[in-house]
């Protein structure tokens, strides 16, 4: 059966999140086109991956019989972290904007599954591997606006993601989610709201594509 791995990484429970209610339509798409699948859920805001350290980035550049154990003992944990990320025919990750880019969480699941000559590199072993982001932020960031050059959750994703471990990279992006807090984005409430129901609307869809997909 497929195998969904479904990555969280807000900070915010679901009432308060804007990323993890649009990951949840997804996944809902997802399992009802798989009743029968697998779904691997990692909250990394909850139950967060430790950063990744000097023992286990030098063992990735090590032959694994010149280990030692400490080298042996933090290389398994990302062995284990990129068996999972393999094992799955989709992946699922909820990347809302925290300071312009991805949530620490994130980047320290990432730097453990990016492995140079398995994970990372021509011959990626996940290479080809759909991969659905959800991009949540509380301004907008497109094209025209004044800080559309400071999106740096879809360039360096797409950069890693897809450059460096050739996944194919689709976003889902909920924009202006905070307007509704601030006084002086209050007459951008209508775009937001409309922005949230289409990334809904998209998630549920591309759930559905995704999973129809690897049927």
């Amino acid at each position: 059966m497929a195998t969904l791995l479904h990555l969280d990484t807000s900070l915010w429970p679901a009432p308060a999140s804007a990323s993890r209610p649009v990951t949840a339509a997804f996944r809902a798409a997802w399992e009802e086109q798989h009743p029968g699948g697998t779904v691997v859920h990692r909250d990394l805001a909850a139950d967060p991956v430790p950063h990744l350290g000097t023992a286990g980035a030098a063992a990735g550049f090590a032959d694994p019989a010149t280990h030692d154990p400490e080298q042996a003992a933090a290389f398994a944990r990302r062995v284990e972290l990129l068996e999972e990320l393999e094992r799955a025919d989709v992946v699922l990750i909820g990347a809302p904007m925290y300071n312009l880019t991805i949530p620490s969480s994130l980047k320290a699941w990432l730097d453990h599954v990016v492995i140079a000559g398995r994970s990372a590199g021509p011959e990626s072993s996940v290479a080809g591997t759909p991969v659905y982001v959800v991009a949540s932020r509380g301004g907008s960031y497109e094209p025209g606006t004044p800080r559309a050059g400071s999106d740096y959750v879809r360039n360096y994703l797409t950069a890693v993601l897809g450059g460096t471990m050739g996944m194919e990279v689709d976003f889902i992006v909920p924009e202006l989610t905070r307007a509704h807090l601030h006084p002086a984005m209050a007459g951008l409430v209508p775009k937001a709201e409309a922005s949230r129901l289409k990334a809904l609307e998209d998630a549920a869809a591309k759930g559905k594509a995704a999973a129809r997909r690897v049927a």
